[in-house]
């Protein structure tokens, strides 16, 4: 029985931070067995809390020293946090989550390190579950009733305000807030003083110091507990010591907790938990980080760039009536649909040059409700072939970027494409087998990509999940049927171009039907091989001749392949593929010009050197990819979510999957 004149489990359970002082012997050997008590894989460090009324039934827990779960918490999953975290009371984190060092999150906040899939094919309930998990970094504060959804990274020293929805990552410093959370400032500027009067050395000196804080506090897990113990050495000094800090008094950590401080008993240091070399299937436990990485900087630094610049490279390539992708072009439906991508993915709002709803009813207007197509503005609307579809021009691509762009609008393409819609089986086949696979394997890929994305928007219009005549199924099934064993690709190389065409084409295939639906490619190792290959022809990848297409087509199908093959030391041909994309990234990032954005790049195809609309977005995508194939695509706090999205847009068809 508690005594009198002490606070009560009840008490300890809301208010954690009192225990480490205040408990009796008695309350000390309960909380050990409530400790031993937790189910799973479980490891907890010194001075740690667990509320007897919280709900914790892990699979994985590693609790680091001095943090608490407290009353009413609901935790379950693979949770791996260092040390002084807090997850105070009706928290709940649930899925695969990693927490750095000094991680507040406040009370009735949820991450959610899991998914559910929402294919039609069967019931909610019935839907697997996926995870990517949450990644946050060290010093980070989450404030109350905050939701943070599966696959969100939050970098060092953020902020995050109450009641904020995180549907995407945030970069390190960052201040958010919103449903969805939006960037509203880095903390490194202090109010009332703008950017460049803040002295960067006085805030890199006193990030240092913060990280000799931290280092002191390195967690570990009581010798005698019986648990498995962490990575992390046990503590040599006390924390705060090695900044000449004095250990907090209980008032003092009573402020603390009321006030909300993040970080105040430690932040980021140059030997705490590496949070940026933890990749999905990989080991969820955090390494030791060594002295920053001036490449992951770099990153940083160009997408806080581009953010700042979104709003007006946008100004740039809007004529005051439509988008045009640079000035002086004309007007398009493809620029205006890459204005709303460049805008979702910096700035996760559509362009302020029209309202949400202007976007919609323009983009919606442009599609012929008949057919489903979409032309270009000013040209007739194309005439189908006499299996209902087309076999060319612009409106093939519109398939893509108008429904994606309304995808990301919210509502979608209003109609289904027709043409694909009723396509029978042995007219998909006629179609596929006279595609121009030995001449033309890019233009072969990219027909097959729009009619994959054709159906895919149908299948949203099929309430009973019936599309047509099974256009995806008879389609699936010729791929699977028809890919070269040798290189895991469809076509011919030749003399004049390599493998180009073939690797073009194959990206363009993959991203609408294996990508975009689920389903893993076939011969992925090939496929490795053969683009590596190609990624060596100096006709098309010497200095200076690399644009945006050629780029993109090599690190998607590597990117899609490693999903399967799996990343690391042990992946296939790993070392090559970093190779390759370091040499990429440090290519690119240099091209960025103020104000403008990216150049597609040299050569007849594409819009050319110029920058624009197409070549940013793609590059912006491009540079998510290559940064990816790193497991560093984190420092960029944005992700692409409308045509080369990395998820698949529904997961697989029946049958198939």
């Amino acid at each position: 029985m508690d005594h009198p004149s002490q606070p009560s489990v009840r008490h300890f359970d809301h208010c954690p931070w009192l225990f480490a002082d205040e408990a009796t012997e008695e309350q000390r050997a309960a909380q050990r067995e409530v400790q031993r008590a937790v189910g799973g894989d479980t490891g907890i460090g010194e001075r740690c809390y667990v509320a007897e009324s919280a709900a914790v039934f892990p699979d994985r827990l590693r609790l680091g020293d001095d943090s608490y779960i407290a009353a009413h918490a609901y935790v379950t999953g693979e949770l791996d946090t260092g040390s002084h975290c807090t997850l105070n009371p009706f928290t709940t984190v649930r899925g695969d989550v990693v927490l750095g060092h000094g991680v507040r999150i406040g009370a009735h906040t949820s991450l959610l390190g899991f998914n559910h899939s929402m294919a039609p094919d069967r019931p909610v309930f019935r839907q697997p579950l996926t995870s990517r998990g949450i990644r946050v970094g060290d010093d980070v504060w989450i404030g109350s009733q905050v939701i943070v959804v599966d696959g969100v990274t939050i970098g060092d020293h953020c902020v995050i305000g109450a009641g904020a929805v995180v549907t995407r990552s945030l970069p390190a410093w960052s201040v958010a807030a919103g449903n969805p959370a939006r960037v509203l400032r880095d903390r490194r500027e202090v109010r009332g003083v703008g950017a460049a009067e803040v002295d960067p050395a006085a805030a890199a000196a006193a990030a240092a110091a913060a990280a000799a804080a931290a280092a002191a506090a390195v967690p570990g897990i009581r010798p005698d507990d019986g648990r498995t113990p962490t990575n992390r050495p046990a503590p040599d000094a006390a924390p705060g010591a090695a900044a000449g800090d004095p250990e907090p008094t209980p008032h003092d950590r009573r402020a603390v907790q009321v006030a909300g401080a993040a970080g105040a008993e430690a932040t980021a240091g140059a030997d705490v938990a590496d949070l940026s070399g933890i990749r999905p299937g990989g080991d969820r436990t955090p390494t030791s980080r060594p002295a920053p990485d001036p490449r992951t900087a770099t990153l940083a630094a160009f997408a806080d760039t581009a953010r700042d610049q979104a709003a007006g490279l946008l100004d740039r390539c809007w004529d005051g009536e439509r988008y045009v992708d640079r000035p002086g072009a004309a007007p398009t439906v493809r620029a205006h649909c890459d204005a709303v991508e460049i805008a979702d993915l910096l700035l996760g709002v559509a362009p302020e040059h029209l309202s949400t709803e202007e976007h919609i009813g323009r983009l919606s207007g442009l599609q012929d409700p008949k057919s489903g197509l979409v032309p270009e503005f000013g040209e007739p609307l194309p005439v189908a072939d006499a299996d209902g579809f087309i076999g060319e021009g612009a409106a093939l691509y519109h398939v893509l970027c108008v429904g994606y762009a309304l995808d990301l609008l919210g509502p979608g393409l209003p109609h289904p494409v027709r043409g694909v819609r009723d396509m029978t089986a042995r007219q998909l086949v006629v179609r596929l087998d006279a595609l121009p696979w030995r001449t033309g394997a890019w233009g072969a890929g990219a027909w097959v990509d729009s009619l994959a994305t054709a159906a895919h928007w149908n299948l949203r219009h099929d309430d009973d999940g019936d599309n047509g005549h099974g256009t995806p199924e008879s389609l699936f099934g010729w791929l699977l049927t028809r890919a070269d064993p040798w290189t895991g690709m469809w076509g011919s190389p030749s003399a004049e171009e390599g493998r180009l065409q073939v690797v073009n084409g194959y990206y363009r295939l993959t991203r609408g039907s294996f990508a975009q639906f689920g389903l893993p490619v076939p011969y992925p190792e090939r496929v490795v091989d053969a683009v590596l290959d190609h990624a060596r022809d100096a006709r098309h990848f010497g200095s200076g001749r690399e644009n945006a297409c050629n780029v993109l087509d090599v690190a998607h199908p590597l990117w899609l392949c490693i999903q399967q093959l799996g990343r690391g030391a042990d992946g296939y041909r790993s070392g090559e593929i970093d190779d390759w994309a370091e040499r990429q990234l440090a290519t690119v990032l240099p091209r960025w010009q103020d104000g403008r954005g990216f150049g597609f790049g040299p050569g007849a195809a594409g819009p050319g050197p110029e920058p624009g609309l197409q070549g940013t977005e793609m590059w912006l995508a491009i540079v998510w990819y290559l940064a990816d194939l790193l497991g560093r695509s984190g420092e960029l706090g944005y992700r692409p979510r409308g045509i080369h999205r990395p998820e698949p847009a529904r997961q697989g068809i029946a049958g198939l999957s």
